[in-house]
């Protein structure tokens, strides 16, 4: 049976993830061992203790999820597990490229760092937020922000599943484009508890921050094809990874189209690799017919039949 692996990103986190992972295995050990020196604080004490305030910090947050994810994503290689493609969802990205060695976890992790400090400086710079609109087509959802561009800069910025769109932007424009989703037959508006406007134009300083450290890494192609969040098609050749990335912090995240070509490109399992279940149940809302199985523990990895 073959797998397309699928890493989660920010807000998937939680106090005590892959706490098992480094009490039980070699890799687990290895690898939080190199994040606590590549974070250059004691960062297992952050994620295995919390507090969750702490853990939720986007420095914390990116680099933590990434750790956890790359660990799974071997422990299932070393299994026998070899995905024939990957994607994830904005950090996530990240992880799927690791595991298709891109990049080593090291350099991986130290790629993801740099990211988190940059949007969260650029979070500090720039007052924004974001909000889910749920109800609402895409193409909707994006005829608003325009319509509603004169008060501020506000986008759509993750296309999560069908009618569950996330816009991104200065604050002030995503408060006064609530009530206008609203008129346009959204069922429901929610505004998310994020530290700023991801996938927004807010994020401009952090791409030339991250821009930088890109062009100076060695980057691989990738073993298997990585499902582009920028383009939602696959992608594995060295200079597509390093310019998706680099666009990937200002341009929307297409999930359900990457999720939905992956479905068309004859894909029928996948596996998501790192902490909680929230790509599993956006996958049941995108294409039920994708047969996913979340596996987050120790004990979920070593149970797992894939024959």
């Amino acid at each position: 049976m073959s797998f397309a692996f699928l890493c989660p990103g920010q807000a998937s986190q939680k106090v005590g993830m892959g706490y098992d992972l480094y009490k039980d295995t070699k890799i687990g050990k290895e690898y939080f061992n190199i994040a606590n020196d590549v974070m250059n604080i004691d960062f297992q004490n952050i994620i295995f203790n919390g507090p969750e305030e702490k853990l939720k910090q986007t420095q914390f947050t990116q680099p933590a999820i990434y750790l956890v994810s790359v660990i799974i994503g071997e422990l299932l290689i070393k299994k026998g597990i070899k995905p024939v493609c990957a994607a994830g969802h904005s950090l996530g990205e990240y992880s799927a490229l690791a595991l298709g060695k891109s990049f080593n976890f090291e350099t991986g992790l130290e790629l993801v760092k740099i990211r988190a400090e940059a949007m969260q400086e650029s979070c500090r710079n720039n007052e924004g937020s974001m909000a889910a609109v749920i109800g609402l087509k895409d193409e909707e959802v994006i005829k608003v922000c325009d319509s509603n561009s004169n008060e501020g800069i506000v986008v759509a910025a993750n296309f999560n599943a069908k009618a569950q769109v996330v816009i991104s932007g200065e604050s002030k424009a995503i408060k006064s484009i609530i009530p206008l989703m609203k008129e346009a037959g959204a069922l429901k508006v929610i505004e998310l508890n994020v530290s700023g406007a991801f996938h927004s134009p807010l994020m401009s300083s952090a791409k030339k921050v991250l821009s930088d450290k890109l062009l100076s890494t060695n980057i691989n192609d990738s073993n298997f094809p990585i499902y582009s969040n920028v383009t939602a098609y696959p992608i594995s050749s060295a200079d597509e990874i390093q310019n998706a990335l680099i666009e990937q912090l200002e341009k929307p995240v297409l999930w359900h189209q990457s999720i939905s070509q992956m479905i068309n490109d004859g894909v029928k399992n996948a596996i998501e690799v790192g902490p909680g279940k929230v790509l599993q149940g956006l996958s049941k809302r995108i294409n039920s017919s994708l047969n996913m199985n979340s596996l987050e523990y120790l004990e979920d990895i070593v149970n797992f039949k894939h024959v």
